[in-house]
């Protein structure tokens, strides 16, 4: 640097931050006539505009006043500081998107002291974030990394009068008022005006002092130097804020006019007095005169804007207008081909800032063809109308008959998806989970018909019957339905809709079911009242022999006048035998037996059997091993195991779990081999006292709701067909069955 002035004996470096869009103070640090200059990306060559050290020689206000942009006024006051006798001084910037108070401009600052200064906005007990805030200037107490004392001047965005929008507004809420007067303590995450939304600028002036004490006027010489940077800082900053609104002003409406331009729609912008100030192109088609227009043109243009002029003033005069945005149709005439056209015009007031009316925006719209087209759907309309009503009517016939039917009814798609579905169709697919497990069984349900579905739909026949298993997702009954379907095509011959109707069974099932087991009761009351006529007749018929063998011994030993009486006593006995044998024959069974799988009979029992135990919360396991046919009856074999199975459920009346297992037994000798049937509950079990006898007529652990035959008729079915019959039981425990059928009977 040359050594001809103070400032060209001065190395100066001068960091930019960047300014932001956030507010930020400075894009570029602009340097004095000898001044260094370096941003953060590069360094920039050392420029000598005219002047010299005939600038620096000037007074500090002058060199300021000088200052065309807020850039140019930190190098200046920053060589004013050195002028005044000082080695080192630096500027802080807070930069309020990030928070962050880092070095923005340096006078023979190393780097180590650039780095000692910075600091976050929020870090308490800072002292330079602390000065900041109380706006109040300082010497910084000593650190390690400064030895020496430091004096910080904060600087602000204030000013004594209300800037120009808030004198507009008659507001007295001006950021630079605000932050002149100190009424509050200094916020400097919250520097934006409430009134014009400009974000401030804050920062602060560190300035090394040459020793611990200088004398106050020095300071205060400091002081002046830099508030009077401030003050035409403010200027210069408020200065070009307005500048940069004016260009973004300018912007906008250049924006705006394009976009107007480029509309195909009229738009005409006017004043009070309805005088057209602008309008586009499209506009300029109706109301505007060429210079060659013919004496048609020009009367349809005269045309075009007496109407315009009438219906604007009707809409001025209108309430609409008052409350908003007006509307009114207007009839122009286009110069160029001489026909009528039908416009849509949509007109808005414009204001000003202060509420004062300026004109009118109006925007046409061409609806020539869509009042063609409006009254044509009007037409086509009450034409649909009438047919709706037909529509209506035969669908709630429709309706009416798929409601009332009393079977799932579903209508599917042409790719197998169900577009609609009956009530009854909803619950068993489709409608919401109203008790644990419910969706998992809808989901089952839905697999099945899905599968069914799909497979007649891409089929080749026209109507298809197959049987589905479904279950209720409430009562967890399986149901069996008897799903017929039908495929509705459209005028291609593809297939549209298919429509499904599930017939439910269970009814018939039921009455099968109440028929079986009316005939099962029947049986048993045969079987017992003939077992109960057989006891009595072996009981009876034993003394029967005895008296007749008595009766024998006696002949030849009676007293002649005593052998009408003895013969009396033969001819009676003679009788009563005869009744004991037709009684013992009363309960002989005639069917024959033959080959039968335990396992079928044991399925069909509980299937038979099963309203009554999920009636009664019961589950049933089955284990059904490989068995052989045995010889046997069927019906008594069904009689053992439903009494076996009904004995289990009222031994579980709060619920229980009933587990059924065969097993085959084989042996050497096949008419030894056995078939074993364990039937086996989580009941209340039989008493130890009764197991003995349980098995005898009359004896039931059921009370008075039993008779106490079903076990004694059991035991001797089993008797009958050379098997046996254990019990295994503990009180509260359960009960286990084991029966034992020979597979050949011997």
């Amino acid at each position: 640097c040359p050594a001809r002035s103070l400032a060209g004996r001065l190395a100066f470096t001068v960091r930019r931050a960047g300014r932001k869009a956030s507010g930020s103070l400075f894009n570029i640090l602009m340097a004095t006539p000898e001044m260094r200059v370096k941003s953060r990306n590069a360094m920039r060559p050392q420029v000598r505009p005219p002047g010299g050290a005939a600038a620096s020689a000037m007074p500090a206000s002058l060199r300021l006043l000088q200052a065309e942009n807020p850039e140019e006024i930190f190098p200046i006051m920053l060589e004013e500081i050195v002028r005044l006798g000082y080695v080192r001084a630096l500027v802080l910037e807070t930069d309020f998107e990030t928070g962050q108070i880092a070095p923005s401009a340096a006078i023979k600052c190393p780097d180590h002291f650039l780095e000692a200064f910075r600091a976050s906005l929020y870090s308490g007990g800072h002292p330079v974030v602390d000065t900041m805030q109380q706006m109040q200037p300082r010497v910084l107490p000593r650190t390690p990394e400064l030895p020496r004392p430091w004096y910080c001047h904060p600087l602000l965005f204030r000013q004594s009068r209300l800037c120009w929008e808030a004198e507009r507004e008659r507001r007295t809420e001006c950021l630079a008022v605000e932050n002149a007067r100190g009424s509050r303590r200094l916020e400097l995450e919250d520097q934006t005006c409430r009134t014009c939304q400009m974000r401030a600028y804050s920062a602060a002036v560190v300035v090394e002092l040459p020793k611990a004490s200088l004398p106050a006027r020095n300071l205060h010489e400091l002081s002046e130097l830099i508030e009077l940077s401030n003050r035409y800082l403010s200027r210069l900053f408020k200065t070009e804020h307005y500048h940069n609104r004016m260009r973004d002003t300018d912007v906008t409406i250049a924006q705006m006019n394009t976009v107007m331009m480029s509309m195909a729609d009229p738009v005409i912008l006017t004043d009070n007095q309805h005088q057209v100030i602008m309008q586009n192109k499209a506009a300029e088609r109706f109301f505007k005169l060429p210079d060659d227009a013919t004496e048609g043109f020009r009367r349809a243009v005269e045309l075009n804007n007496m109407l315009f002029t009438a219906a604007l003033s009707s809409m001025v005069m209108s309430s609409s207008t008052i409350e908003g945005e007006a509307h009114r149709d207007l009839t122009l005439v286009d110069a160029n081909e001489g026909e009528e056209l039908l416009f849509e015009a949509v007109s808005l007031p414009s204001y000003t800032r202060d509420g004062i009316s300026t004109g009118m925006v109006t925007v046409m719209r061409d609806v020539t063809d869509l009042r063609r087209a409006d009254m044509q759907l009007q037409a086509n309309y009450e034409r649909m109308r009438a047919a709706e009503d037909i529509v209506r009517q035969d669908r709630d016939r429709l309706n009416l008959v798929i409601e009332n039917v009393g079977d799932p009814i579903i209508v599917c798609d042409n790719e197998a998806h169900v577009v609609l579905a009956d009530s009854l169709a909803r619950e068993l697919f489709f409608s919401g989970v109203e008790a644990r497990g419910a969706l998992h069984v809808r989901i089952r349900n839905q697999a099945v018909f899905d599968a069914f579905i799909t497979g007649f739909t891409f089929g080749f026949p026209e109507s298809h019957t197959q049987p589905l298993s479904l279950t209720d997702p409430i009562s967890r009954e399986e149901t069996e339905y008897d799903a017929r379907s039908g495929k509705i095509f459209d005028e291609r011959g593809q297939v549209a809709y298919t429509v499904t109707v599930l017939r439910d069974f269970s009814a018939i099932r039921r009455l099968e079911q109440l028929k079986v087991e009316r005939r099962i009761l029947e049986i048993e009351k045969f079987a017992a009242t003939g077992r109960l006529a057989a006891t009595i007749a072996h009981e009876v018929n034993n003394p029967m022999e005895a008296i007749k063998n008595a009766i024998y011994l006696l002949a030849g030993r009676v007293k002649p006048d005593a052998e009408p009486v003895y013969e009396i006593l033969k001819a009676e006995t003679e009788r009563v035998a005869r009744i004991v044998r037709q009684m013992l024959g009363l309960y002989r069974n005639q069917e024959q037996v033959k080959p039968v799988n335990i396992n079928l009979l044991l399925e069909d029992t509980l299937l038979l059997l099963n309203r009554q135990l999920q009636r009664e919360n019961i589950q049933v396991q089955t284990e059904f091993n490989s068995l052989p046919d045995a010889l046997a009856s069927a019906d008594q074999l069904r009689q053992v195991f439903s009494n076996l199975v009904i004995n289990a459920k009222d031994a579980m009346p709060n619920g229980g779990k009933l587990r059924v297992r065969t097993r085959h037994i084989a042996a050497k000798d096949p008419m030894q081999a056995l078939v074993r049937i364990l039937v086996a509950d989580t009941g209340s079990g039989v008493p130890r006292e009764m197991r003995q006898r349980i098995f005898d007529p009359f004896v039931t652990t059921k009370g008075e709701k039993g008779t106490g035959l079903g076990l004694w008729i059991v035991k001797g079915i089993v008797a009958n067909h050379g098997g046996k019959i254990l019990i295994r039981s503990g009180l509260g425990k359960g009960t286990v069955f084991r029966v034992d059928i020979p597979v050949v009977k011997a």
